[in-house]
């Protein structure tokens, strides 16, 4: 890596040359599993359920994206051996009597979303590699991608990967279907909800694919369509991303981490791709020295925590290898979708977002409280200890009733944030107990399955769900959650319905360490976890005190290789006897790095109040002496 330079770059060092040696580095050390005809790219590491032949062809799509970036960013000055060896690695691929080629493009296959960054990929390159290539290989190329005229794929984001690569057959005068394509874009406004928020098809399914495929891919289709493309259609999407960048920003912790959330983690700094996409068409609220700080934050966070590997590979993890983080389609290759992250590199040098001074990020200038209605979150973020943490009360990544309910460790938590990930125990990755409040059943503790947003704002959110048993079964009774946030600090109010006798358990934030198990203190109705750094999860009851019915009693839950953040892990818990009908209770939860934030429980309880009021909402007391009255009604 270059040296960094504080002067242009006083928050992260990084600089264009910084994001070129990645990229240099991470192609380098794909070529020891390139196949001879290169046409795949065999990685180490476990299989996707498509199998090694899908994977190797993931391999290569996804690499190509980034070689790309790469190539076009250079005006293919010094870029000849990308541009060789991706060109004959598309002749052998698409040649059908060799060894190395692809799988064809059929309904619902891995290979829809291979020939989306392989059409991209060719459109960025173009004058390089498909102007240069012999008419049959041309020919081939353009019958492989045609696989996807008529073809059926998911309906989510995958509709988006038939629009991007049927509108590159029609930039080279090859088959397409004009009705498939605007039918793709005329279902990603079926999923706007506003504010820049995309649902990934039917449902509350709100996560990264929002950035880095449900805004990404309408800004690359109107480079690939150019004067096809419909302006007034093209206007409306760069206006969604302007307005999802407005609050996207807020994302991104001190140290450069996306909060952990959602699925398919392991594409990592993946998350950037929008920032540089703004940047690109003119779409963008950002200054470009933040548009840079942010997305170079995001790079060097991982480049801190060791990614790429030793080998120079990006596994199938977060910093370590870790599958909690994957879907089964997830192949050895899949986290090279990392490639979107270095979109910035189509910006030339001499662009502002490179050549601009960094500004600081949001988290870096102060505290923030930020709502985000549409998908059902709060985000709030302290500049003391850089944390930003995300309260869910609405992204439950569910197909609409009648679809049955499920639980999801990275999407049906009460909150998630840059610093922690969730509890994921290998064989029941549902069964953690962090920031979560659980009825423990004869089957086990219950669920967070289907959430039921009933409003967000600046200062709290709600939402009610009927628990579920292990084997899915919904219980007869509902958990109505409050949640009011300030600082560090939020206070989850439930009202819970069960039977007497019933156990009620709370959980907290999850921290984790690669190197040395937190350190635990527990009371009644006070536990608290510290790892050896200070990060600090306490979790305090509230409206029960010892001795009197229902107070809870403290423990802390351990796990080894349970959590993404490191191999040793530990949540503070509160577990209660509920009396029977509604059950009221209210809990201060924390997540702090800060030093000056007391973890001392008893201080904690004394500074912080919750009041259920006549007029049924609860006045909630800081320990800063803030207060908000948040409803408790449904």
């Amino acid at each position: 890596m270059p040296p960094p330079d504080p002067t242009l770059s006083p928050f992260t060092g990084y600089t264009r040359a910084h994001w070129e040696a990645t990229a240099d580095r991470l192609l380098g050390a794909l070529l020891p599993y390139a196949t001879p005809g290169l046409a795949q790219y065999r990685l180490p590491g476990r299989t996707g359920h498509s199998g090694v032949w899908s994977d190797g062809v993931e391999g290569y799509a996804r690499s190509f994206l980034l070689a790309a970036f790469r190539i076009a960013g250079s005006g293919g000055t010094g870029a000849e051996e990308l541009i060789e060896r991706y060109a004959t690695g598309l002749a052998s691929g698409t040649d059908p009597r060799h060894p190395e080629h692809w799988p064809p493009i059929t309904d619902r296959a891995q290979p829809m979303v291979e020939a989306a960054s392989i059409a991209i990929a060719l459109h960025e390159t173009r004058p390089w590699i498909w102007d240069q290539l012999p008419d049959d290989v041309r020919q081939r190329t353009a019958d492989w991608l045609g696989g996807f005229v008529g073809a059926t794929a998911n309906d989510s984001n995958w509709r988006l990967f038939q629009v991007i690569t049927e509108e590159f057959l029609a930039s080279i005068d090859a088959p397409h279907s004009r009705a498939e394509i605007d039918a793709g874009l005329a279902r990603l406004d079926d999923w706007y909800r506003g504010d820049g928020w995309y649902t990934d098809g039917d449902g509350r399914k709100f996560d990264y694919y929002n950035a880095w495929a449900l805004h990404l891919y309408p800004v690359l289709w109107s480079r690939i369509a150019g004067h096809r493309a419909d302006r007034g259609l093209v206007r409306t999407h760069r206006t969604r991303l302007r307005a999802f960048l407005r609050t996207h920003q807020y994302f991104f912790g001190s140290d450069g981490a996306p909060v952990h959330q959602g699925r398919s983690l392991t594409y990592r700094y993946a998350a950037t791709a929008p920032l540089w996409a703004g940047a690109l068409v003119d779409a963008t609220p950002l200054p470009p020295g933040r548009t840079r700080r942010l997305a170079s934050g995001a790079l060097k966070h991982f480049a801190d925590h060791q990614v790429p590997d030793e080998q120079g590979l990006l596994t199938l993890g977060w910093y370590r290898s870790f599958l909690p983080v994957t879907q089964p389609y997830s192949g050895p290759a899949s986290p090279y979708w990392a490639a979107k992250a270095f979109l910035g590199l189509l910006l030339p040098a001499g662009h502002p977002v490179w050549t601009a001074r960094e500004e600081p990020g949001p988290v870096d200038t102060g505290d923030h409280r930020v709502a985000l209605p549409a998908p059902g979150w709060l985000l709030h973020s302290t500049a003391a200890d850089g944390i930003v943490r995300l309260v869910n009360h609405g992204s439950d990544r569910l197909a609409p009733p009648p679809a049955p309910s499920e639980a999801n460790p990275h999407y049906t938590r009460f909150a998630y944030s840059t610093a922690t990930a969730p509890e994921t125990p290998p064989g029941d990755e549902a069964a953690g107990h962090d920031n979560h409040i659980a009825l423990l059943l004869p089957s086990g503790p219950s669920r967070r399955g289907r959430i039921h947003p009933l409003g967000t704002e600046d200062s709290g959110a709600a939402s009610w769900h009927t628990p579920l048993s292990a084997d899915g079964t919904e219980h007869e009774h509902a958990i109505t959650t409050v949640s009011a946030v300030h600082g560090p600090w939020e206070v989850r109010l439930h009202r819970i319905e069960a039977p007497a006798g019933t156990l009620v358990r709370e959980g907290g934030w999850a921290i984790a360490s690669e190197t040395s198990r937190p350190t635990a203190t527990t009371g009644p109705g006070w536990a608290v976890t510290i790892r050896d750094d200070g990060l600090t999860s306490a979790l305090v009851a509230l409206l029960d005190r010892p001795g009197v019915p229902n107070a809870r009693e403290g423990e802390v839950g351990r796990g080894t290789g349970h959590n993404a953040y490191g191999r040793y892990s530990a949540t503070p818990l509160l577990t209660a006897e509920h009396p029977g009908g509604t059950l009221l209770l209210a809990t201060l939860v924390v997540l702090t790095a800060d030093p000056s934030v007391s973890s001392d429980p008893e201080a904690l309880r004394d500074g912080t109040r919750a009041h259920e009021m006549p007029d049924g909402t609860a006045q909630v007391h800081f320990p800063d002496g803030t207060v908000h009255t948040v409803p408790l009604s449904r």
